[in-house]
């Protein structure tokens, strides 16, 4: 593997204050400001110009860096495309609202700490969004606590807990595709290797939640019945609603390419929704570029919003940031900042232990001090990559790493974008939900733990050995 174009160099001490003074113009703008974090790292980017000419760097060279760095994750720009598509195919065809109807009937009054836990995880992975997950059956649960006499910090620790094991699972989510594409692995590669981790977090969560259950009052379901009524309501809600899943599931666990798997999944799930409606093909191609919308007419209430989702249009957000965060890591690796950064460290980071602690600590960090999750991924894997080769380490670890690091621990902090937007729409201050958002700390604990005892830590196959060296 060729070295990525390196325009300037600089001393670790040097890369440390630059990279110390990004984020803080990051963290000022973001949290300060409250500006969105295109805006942010385009600031970041001019004053890397600045300094690039400073250092006597063409404008025409950092542009050739920031290309590579794009180039380096173009798989998850195209592949976010599929994604858009794959979630409106999963709505029109009644796969989403299916499952969650289902989902719903898992409530139980007498555990009702778990049922939150699990139908959020449900729900999460079919929606592919923690955001989402939160703003609707979270939303529910925690207008249940009363009737339940139940503790709401408790309660929204369980939705977090479900809803980000959804996003950090779900080939639907966004942080999911990043994290696999930013190191260079197979998306469904990816998540199969997160289970090492997610799964045993995943139970330890709910024995945790289980413990803490205690007499509830036989609460009025009221508000779920209705939910379900709404989903019905649609149209969308059928047994058979459910084979794109089944088609999806089955050639992830084939190891088939993750876009052949989504392109497969669209094309069952366009075959199911033209069992129960007849959409024409202008329908069709608006709903693939807009969304799924229902029909109008329709009261649907809170569920209306819920289907109303996917698209290639909506992708343009994550698909945007990405671009440019992957350009600011290319600059900066053409400036010298990434590469003098780790010249500073490697002699320390000389095992596999070393080197997770260090790139978990890094996602971790810049969860905390900028409160931006997916320069979390961005940043810590674009830095990190060259390291794990070096270490013969696949990069399906890095990936596992960043996410566990980065992906859920951002709604445990207070000022990230995460945690303001659920202690908004949960009411529920950060501070009091963390103690029980188990499953985020517990993902972080075992990704430590696997990779200073090496438990599932996969190395790199000889040929790519010899390529990387």
């Amino acid at each position: 593997m060729s070295e990525p174009l390196t325009i300037t160099t600089m001393r670790p001490r040097e890369a440390l204050l630059i990279s110390i003074l990004i984020v803080a113009v990051m963290g000022v703008t973001m949290i300060g400001f409250g500006w969105v974090p295109h805006i942010s790292i385009v600031l970041v980017m001019c004053g890397l110009f600045a300094y690039g000419r400073f250092k006597g760097a063409g404008f025409d060279a950092m542009q050739k860096s920031m290309a590579e760095g794009v180039v380096s994750g173009i798989g998850a720009i195209y592949l976010f495309f599929y994604i858009g598509l794959l979630v409106a195919a999963l709505m029109m065809s009644g796969a989403i609202p299916t499952l969650m109807y289902y989902g719903f009937d898992l409530i139980s009054p007498h555990f009702f700490y778990i049922s939150a836990f699990v139908l959020c995880s449900v729900i999460g992975i079919s929606l592919g969004s923690g955001f989402t997950t939160c703003a609707s059956a979270g939303v529910a649960f925690l207008g249940m606590t009363e009737a339940f006499d139940a503790n709401p910090a408790i309660v929204a620790g369980a939705v977090v807990s479900g809803a980000l094991f959804g996003d950090k699972m779900s080939p639907l989510s966004d942080t999911t595709t990043i994290a696999a594409s930013i190191v260079g692995v197979d998306l469904f590669d990816h998540i199969r290797n997160m289970m090492f981790t997610t799964i045993p977090a995943w139970i330890l969560t709910a024995v945790f939640l289980w413990l803490l259950t205690g007499n509830v009052a036989d609460a009025d379901l009221s508000n779920i019945a209705a939910m379900q009524q709404q989903l019905v309501a649609s149209g969308l809600v059928h047994g058979y609603a459910l084979l794109p899943f089944a088609v999806l599931i089955v050639l992830a666990v084939r190891k088939v390419n993750a876009i052949y798997t989504i392109i497969a999944t669209i094309f069952t799930a366009i075959a199911v929704t033209y069992i129960h409606s007849s959409p024409t093909l202008g329908q069709l191609g608006g709903w693939f570029f807009s969304g799924y919308k229902p029909a109008e007419g329709l009261d649907l209430g809170t569920v209306g919003k819920l289907v109303s989702r996917g698209g290639m249009e909506s992708m343009f957000f994550s698909q945007t940031i990405v671009i440019l965060a992957l350009s600011l890591g290319g600059l900066l690796q053409g400036l010298g900042v990434l590469p003098a950064l780790l010249a500073g460290v490697t002699h320390l980071l000389t095992g596999v232990g070393r080197a997770t602690a260090a790139a978990a600590a890094t996602a971790f960090g810049i969860n905390f001090l900028i409160g931006e999750q997916y320069l979390s991924l961005l940043l810590t894997g674009n830095t990190f990559k060259p390291l794990y080769e070096r270490l013969n380490l696949h990069p399906r670890n890095l990936a596992r790493t960043i996410e566990d690091s980065g992906t859920v621990i951002n709604p445990l902090v207070p000022w990230g974008v995460y945690g303001v937007f659920l202690a908004g729409i949960l009411g529920v201050p950060v501070v009091d939900y963390v103690p029980y958002a188990f499953f985020c700390y517990l993902s972080l604990i075992l990704t430590l733990i696997y990779g200073f005892t090496g438990f599932t830590i996969s190395r790199l196959p000889q040929e790519q050995r010899e390529q990387a060296h």
